[in-house]
C-alpha cells in the first residue's frame, strides 16, 4: 500500500498559480490511479481532478478544467496538480488519493474502494 504526502500549498493572491505535488512511497505506484479532491471549511469534500494509471487520460471537474493540469511521473512516484487563475473560492485543503480499482472521480465510489488518502495541503487564495 502506498503512503501519500502532499506539498505545494500556501497563500496566493487571486489570479495566481500554484503547483501541488503528491509524493507516494512504495514500489507499486503505477498500480494506482490518482486523484485530487478538496474540502473547504464547512463544506463537503469534492472532486477536482484525476489521472489514470499510465497518465494517458486526465479528468477534471467541469467548472475548473480550463485552469487545471494534472500529471504524473511513475518513475518518481509523483503526481502533480498545476492550478492557474486561482480564485478565493478555490481556498480549501487539497487531498491526494490513490485508488487501485478505478480512476477516483466520484467520492461515493471511493467509499467502496480501498483507497489511500494523503494528509492534505492547505491552499488559501486571498488578497
Amino acid at each position: 500500500q502506498v503512503h501519500l504526502v502532499e506539498s505545494g500549498g500556501g497563500w496566493v493572491q487571486p489570479g495566481g498559480s500554484l503547483r501541488l505535488s503528491c509524493a507516494a512511497s512504495g514500489r507499486t505506484f503505477s498500480k494506482y490511479a490518482m486523484g485530487w479532491f478538496r474540502q473547504a471549511s464547512g463544506k463537503d469534500r469534492e472532486f477536482v481532478s484525476a489521472i489514470d494509471w499510465s497518465g494517458g487520460q486526465e479528468y477534471y471537474e467541469d467548472s475548473m478544467k480550463d485552469r487545471l493540469t494534472i500529471s504524473r511521473d511513475n518513475a518518481k512516484n509523483m503526481v502533480y496538480l498545476q492550478m492557474h487563475r486561482l480564485k478565493p473560492e478555490d481556498t480549501a485543503i487539497y487531498y491526494c488519493v490513490a485508488d487501485e480499482r478505478r480512476v477516483p472521480t466520484d467520492l461515493d465510489d471511493l467509499v467502496e474502494d480501498n483507497v489511500v488518502w494523503g494528509q492534505g495541503t492547505q491552499v488559501t487564495v486571498s488578497s
